[in-house]
């Protein structure tokens, strides 16, 4: 596992960190380079567990906005099959989704679905601790609604005010620069108020509409952790990492918490295109 800075320098500590400037405050990147698909799932567990611990030192419970997609879910299986010696303690932990299709929760191509089967079933979590869109809503719109008052009466915050600040946001990257379901050139892109939205279907399959959480909200977490596997993703992973590409094409670029960190996690066919 090597740490890659901006200009494709390999570093051997993976504790080396890019901070970017902007006016009093800094926004703190990393670029962790890992061999496979296998060994980013093993060091995403062990990112997400160690986020975990220290979060609970300090804080009475560890809440985490969690993404859909297949190098997430390989993460989150290996996270169950660490098991307790995963030193999380679950009865503090608390879930939430990033995006969701607006498909029935049991539905396979339902993130909820995907993340019930690979960790929610194989650890101790209580259903309440995983707060799941509500997809029953008659519409997209009415469910990222619905999904914005969960939220708020949770964090016991109103909606219409600051976005509460999540632990962590888990994240993906799509070969169009997408991240969640904020997908390039989308209206919700311009969204600065509202916590969750809802999106037409993008490019990509299924062609289902999205609710999604906005930047306001994801750009508000404490520490952000985008998950990155593949040869595919490589130029998508460029754009986003560097940050030299607009939003409304990469919309990943605009993920920037300016009092919180964010990580990103690939492996090397994803990262080829910043490492030597």
């Amino acid at each position: 596992m090597r740490t890659v800075g901006r200009g494709g320098t390999m570093h051997p500590s993976n504790d080396k960190t890019i901070v970017d400037q902007r006016g009093n405050r800094e926004h703190v990147r990393r670029l962790i380079v890992c061999r496979n698909l296998d060994e980013l799932a093993a060091s995403g567990s062990a990112l997400i567990a160690g986020f975990a611990r220290e979060t609970m030192q300090n804080r009475d419970r560890f809440t985490v906005a969690l993404a859909g997609g297949a190098t997430p879910q390989k993460t989150y299986s290996a996270l169950a099959e660490c098991g307790e010696a995963a030193g999380i303690d679950w009865s503090r932990t608390y879930f939430f989704f990033g995006d969701e299709r607006f498909v029935p929760l049991d539905d396979p191509r339902s993130n909820f679905a995907m993340v019930e089967r690979t960790l929610l079933r194989r650890r101790p979590i209580a259903r309440s601790h995983a707060l799941a869109i509500p997809t029953d809503r008659p519409n997209a719109a009415e469910a990222a609604a619905a999904y914005a008052s969960q939220l708020a009466e949770f964090f016991a915050s109103p909606s219409s005010g600051p976005p509460p600040r999540l632990d962590l946001a888990i994240l993906g990257l799509g070969t169009d620069g997408h991240t969640a379901s904020l997908f390039p050139a989308a209206p919700a892109l311009r969204e600065q108020q509202a916590w969750v939205t809802w999106s037409a279907p993008g490019t990509l399959p299924p062609p289902v509409e999205r609710i999604t959480m906005t930047y306001p909200i994801l750009n508000a977490a404490r520490q952000v952790l985008f998950l990155v596997a593949g040869d595919e993703k490589a130029i998508a992973l460029r754009d986003a990492f560097q940050g030299d590409v607009p939003v409304e094409r990469c919309p990943a670029a605009g993920i920037r918490p300016m009092e919180g960190s964010v990580t990103w996690l690939a492996d090397e066919p994803a990262a080829r295109l910043l490492t030597r």
